[in-house]
């Protein structure tokens, strides 16, 4: 086949067809954003954040709730948006646990170091999409510090829960709480190196792709996981368990691409977010 028959002159403008369709996107916004989350390889990151999760937070969580009369089953049934059934097939999961006398030292402090893992998986990530350096140890009270604002965060969803009244005022005030945990989030996991004021966009647009989780999770999780558990039992449900918290590693991303983009579009230069 030559150079200059139809079917090669066809390839030719087909391949540069291709290849300014992939400029177009390349220079985006949604370009520049799928570049940013390629570049510090966020898919592998969620995966990694759902395994944490479940190894190392989920017994955390456990036994935090139980110290403070709670339920963890009926947490996590809140973060997803889970019907009825569905909270009772997560509550299985959760069934038949020690009693807190029965915790050893050892024990604890293995439980807390898994959380602290969590929380340094999540400051990592922030570090590295905000050009933040590595600290060292000098990191781990930031790391316990989120976590007693994420409980805090947990205590102030379970209050709005049960003291609001439909769906609308729910949502709104979730997100008000949402912008509030993770803006402090991020501050708290950057300091010394962000302010408030430039980590508000990331927050707010963490906090828009959480409520959008939120609102997709009470909508199709629910059904989900009861078919899951008729068909498979148990690790159904831990495998839309998972599927979730792959989610909330993309929302964290997402929000903080998108934010950072946003600082650097309004700033003109990407190095002054820092000052």
């Amino acid at each position: 086949m030559t150079r200059n028959s139809p079917r090669a002159r066809r390839r030719t403008t087909l391949d540069r067809q291709r290849q300014a369709a992939a400029r177009r996107f390349r220079d985006s916004q949604a370009g520049m954003v799928w570049s940013r989350l390629s570049a510090v390889d966020f898919f592998s990151n969620c995966f990694q954040l759902a395994a944490l999760s479940l190894l190392c937070f989920f017994p955390f969580l456990i036994v935090v709730t139980a110290a403070a009369g709670r339920d963890a089953a009926t947490a996590v049934a809140g973060w997803l948006g889970l019907n009825r059934q569905a909270a009772q097939a997560v509550a299985s999961l959760f069934a038949g646990g020690e009693d807190l006398g029965s915790l050893t030292m050892t024990s604890a402090c293995l439980l807390i170091v898994g959380a602290v893992a969590v929380a340094g998986t999540l400051q990592s990530w922030y570090q590295r999409l905000f050009d933040v350096p590595h600290r060292g140890w000098r990191d781990i009270p930031a790391q316990l510090c989120w976590l007693a604002i994420l409980l805090a965060y947990c205590s102030a969803q379970a209050v709005a829960g049960r003291a609001l009244e439909g769906p609308v005022l729910r949502s709104l005030f979730g997100l008000g709480v949402a912008t509030c945990f993770w803006w402090a989030t991020m501050y708290v996991l950057l300091v010394p190196a962000m302010r408030w004021r430039t980590l508000l966009p990331p927050a707010a647009v963490t906090a828009v792709c959480w409520t959008g989780l939120g609102v997709f999770s009470a909508r199709f999780f629910s059904a989900a996981i009861v078919e899951n558990n008729e068909s498979y039992g148990p690790i159904g449900v831990v495998m839309v368990i998972l599927s979730w918290l792959v989610a909330v590693g993309v929302v964290i991303h997402l929000g903080a691409v998108v934010g950072r983009l946003y600082l650097e579009r309004r700033s003109g230069q990407g190095s002054r977010l820092r000052h």
